[in-house]
């Protein structure tokens, strides 16, 4: 981008601002404003991603109007509580003043007022760095590849009646990317499932083509049981790919969101059965109910599953992928230990029943901060 400028107006920052939290791409906003991509992510990483909070003057500080008063009083040769009364303000207050900024044969209004605007964007101690044993309870969660909301949901069922120990998941996204807030290690930022070392408002549409799948049970047809998620064994599928043509097989209990891996050697129909159908066979009857998948072509033999599991299958309409939105959720909660474009067949089952068991035990917000092997181990237990 040669010939563009090497600095941000305050005009464009604004612009910035607003185009990028409504979802805009660095490189379009570069385009619209004619600035350099490398300047709008030096503005945006000084704050993390985060929209800084638009500057005001309090009303209870002096403005600059009331310091032009107080020079104009020195110069008279007025008394401080002279010059408070003229201003309806304490008498302290002007005398701090005057004292703070060089006393009365130094004082100046517009330099006095540019120091006290200074001084007020001073960062302040946020929650976490004041309080330490916070701080090392939310570095553990992270570590343990707990997200920030999962993290605030969960202090608050844990500590009910003390709020010293609750934290918002804006707090802790804060102390994560902006560093000068001194409360979180930068390391902790690889324990997200995304990877970005800014926050970024993000818009998805995803689907894909599918083969007629002979017998197909519509996703219209599923019993009312299913839709509500009161009965535990229904399931949702899908598998995610990595590069070379390599890929994972995900279940989610829709209940509990409770999710099962199974590494797989190819998509071809006969193996992904077979592989789903050891899986499921490891379940106990009661949690084989039902399958709702997409139209991929690897659940063409689902007849052949049907017969070996007892567990019907239902296929979503054609590019409709929030239909299985379970799954979907947990496709992408997958991607933060296994990116796009990774070579998946280097992957062991035993690795992805680690993962799956991270998935399992770590809090939801849609299930009230509980974890899904508790909601599960809970409904199975209540239905025997």
């Amino acid at each position: 981008m040669t010939g563009r400028p090497s600095t941000v107006t305050d005009a464009q920052r604004k612009e910035l601002w607003r185009r990028y939290k409504a979802g805009e791409t660095v490189l379009g906003i570069g385009r619209a404003l004619g600035q350099r991509t490398t300047n709008l992510y030096r503005v945006l990483e000084a704050v993390g991603g985060i929209a800084p909070a638009q500057r005001s003057r309090s009303l209870r500080v002096l403005s600059f109007g009331e310091r032009e008063e107080i020079s104009r009083g020195i110069a008279a040769g007025d008394t401080f509580r002279a010059i408070a009364r003229g201003l309806n303000r304490a008498v302290s207050t002007i005398s701090q003043e005057v004292a703070r900024h060089g006393g009365r044969g130094q004082y100046r209004a517009a330099q006095a007022d540019w120091a006290a605007w200074e001084s007020a964007r001073r960062p302040k101690a946020c929650l976490l760095a004041m309080n330490r044993d916070l701080q090392r309870i939310v570095a553990v969660k992270l570590k343990q590849d707990w997200s920030p909301q999962q993290i605030a949901g969960w202090l608050k069922d844990q500590y009910p009646g003390n709020p010293e120990m609750w934290v918002s998941h804006e707090t802790i996204y804060r102390s994560l990317f902006v560093q000068a807030r001194g409360a979180l290690k930068k390391e902790l930022v690889g324990h997200l499932r995304s990877k970005r070392r800014i926050r970024r408002p993000r818009h998805a549409i995803d689907g894909r083509d599918g083969d007629r799948i002979l017998d197909a049970v519509s996703i219209r047809q599923r019993p009312a049981e299913v839709e509500d998620r009161a009965v535990p064994g229904h399931w949702e599928g899908d598998l995610v790919e990595g590069s070379r043509g390599t890929f994972i097989a995900t279940l989610v209990e829709r209940r509990s969101r409770f999710v099962i891996l199974i590494k797989l050697s190819e998509k071809r129909t006969e193996t992904v059965v077979d592989a789903l159908i050891k899986a499921v066979r490891k379940l106990p009857t009661t949690l084989r109910k039902s399958l709702t998948w997409d139209r991929g072509s690897e659940l063409t033999d689902h007849a052949k599953f049907t017969v070996a599991t007892d567990v019907k299958v239902y296929f979503c309409d054609p590019y409709c992928p929030w239909q299985r939105g379970s799954n979907e959720n947990t496709n992408g909660l997958l991607r933060q230990y296994y990116p796009k474009g990774m070579d998946l067949s280097a992957i062991s089952q035993a690795q992805l029943d680690v993962v799956a068991r991270k998935l399992n035990t770590r809090p939801r917000e849609t299930l009230d901060w509980k974890t899904p092997a508790y909601i599960l181990d809970s409904s199975v237990s209540t239905t025997h």
